[in-house]
């Protein structure tokens, strides 16, 4: 089983962890890691480093964050580079993805990195009204 910590600016980590587990059922083994205007990614690493902690004992670990490139993202990359056998980072976080991490927890990381982006993609549609059938009113 791996661990997974979910992250992004502000309150973005909590709410759509909470809104995963209104879908999905309660959560184990995740983490929420929020960062504020005021933080550096240090702060935001050691952040990481509790919540590594508190989700222990396992040995894999999923950093889902939601920009590439910024500041969770930086933060995840300095730790992910320490030991990548353990550690996995996604960007773009959604809710597709999360709730499919959430079910895909007992599967090996390395199978479940690429499904997870599978499963992000195809969570993007837009609705083609033309093709939709609709009354008028």
């Amino acid at each position: 089983m791996f661990a997974i910590i979910v992250t992004g600016h502000g309150e973005f980590a909590r709410g759509i962890l909470e809104s995963a587990e209104m879908i999905f059922g309660k959560a184990q083994k995740v983490a929420a890691v929020t960062l504020t205007a005021d933080e550096s990614v240090e702060d935001l690493v050691n952040h990481y480093q509790t919540a590594i902690q508190s989700l222990q004992p396992v040995s894999d670990f999923l950093f889902l964050v939601d920009l590439w490139g910024g500041s969770p993202f930086n933060a995840a990359q300095q730790i992910v580079a320490q030991a990548p056998e353990h550690y996995g980072l996604l960007a773009g976080l959604n809710l597709p993805m999360l709730i499919e991490a959430l079910a895909v927890q007992k599967q090996p990381l390395a199978t479940a990195i690429p499904h997870l982006e599978r499963a992000a993609q195809a969570g993007i549609r837009r609705l083609d009204v033309s093709q939709t059938p609709h009354d008028d009113i």
